[in-house]
Order: C-alpha cells, then sequence, then structure tokens
C-alpha cells in the first residue's frame, strides 16, 4: 500500500484535467489522466488499498464528476483530508468513495510511515500515532457499502418492490 500525499486547495482541475471533460467520461478513459498535471505518477502507479493523504479544500473547483469516478475506479482505500469542498464531497457519496475529515493525519505524516485505515472503528493511525475521526451517518454508510447512490437506490427499489408482492 502506497501513500499519496497532497497539500491544500487541490483541486477538480488538479484532479483531471478539464481539457478532457468531453471526451472522457468512463473509468477507464479517465483513470489514465488522473492527476496528471499534478503528479505524473498517479495514474500507472495507484493501486487498489492506496490512501490519499491532503491539506484542505481537497476538490474545490468545478463540479465534474470524472475526478471522482476516477478516483473510485482506482480502487484507492479512501482520501484522508483536513476538509473537503462540499460539492466533491457529495459526488464522492454519490460514487461510494470513502473521504474522511482528519485534521491531524496528514501534519502527521512522514515518509516511509505506515497508515492504517480502520472504518469499523473511525480510526486512522499515521506512523503509529491513532486519529479518531466523526463516523458517518448510517444513510452514507449504506451509500457507500452499495457501491454508490444508484445501486444504493436500485436495491432499496427493489426491496420495496418485493415487500409490496
Amino acid at each position: 500500500m502506497k501513500v499519496w500525499v497532497y497539500g491544500n486547495d487541490i483541486n477538480t482541475d488538479m484532479l483531471f484535467p478539464g481539457k478532457y471533460t468531453y471526451t472522457c467520461s468512463k473509468p477507464e478513459e479517465i483513470k489514465p489522466h488522473l492527476l496528471e498535471d499534478l503528479d505524473p505518477e498517479f495514474a500507472e502507479k495507484v493501486r487498489p488499498e492506496d490512501i490519499i493523504l491532503a491539506g484542505k479544500n481537497f476538490g474545490c473547483g468545478s463540479s465534474r464528476e470524472q475526478p471522482v469516478v476516477g478516483l473510485k475506479a482506482t480502487g484507492i482505500q479512501a482520501i484522508v483530508a483536513k476538509s473537503f469542498a462540499r460539492i466533491f464531497y457529495r459526488a464522492a457519496i454519490n460514487q461510494g468513495l470513502v473521504l474522511i475529515e482528519c485534521p491531524g493525519a496528514k501534519e502527521s505524516y512522514r515518509p516511509g510511515d505506515i497508515v492504517e485505515l480502520d472504518l469499523d472503528n473511525d480510526r486512522i493511525n499515521v506512523g503509529g500515532k491513532g486519529f479518531l475521526f466523526p463516523q458517518l451517518p448510517p444513510e452514507i454508510q449504506e451509500i457507500r457499502a452499495a457501491g454508490g447512490l444508484l445501486s444504493y437506490t436500485r436495491s432499496k427499489l427493489t426491496a420495496a418492490k418485493e415487500e409490496n408482492e
């Protein structure tokens, strides 16, 4: 597992360049362009279970879905940041991408530190130092567990239909 560390105000154009907005819509088209102007190695080297640590206001900028869709498709465990832009946060919920607001995690990280994420106990360990983060509301946990809002809604509709039959 690799930890990718970025600063403050990482905007959606840094996550996925706007020049591809109308030519890339599927995860496999988006992934090669993730962070290409900020961190050219990211798209090639990111692996499932990796974690992104970042500063404040992660995901600020325009309200495009591609950054979230692409990051979700990489299989990363989570993005842990001091804070998130609200529109990015909502898009992440819709896609089932795990975002964790934990102000001290990035500041405590030193290259080579082991980072362990424990979603069941709302805890992240960074270099042996533990941080608690607020538990996600049950509805958001259900959406995440379902893989995103669309899957969650489909499962609810199916359950309601079966109940009425």
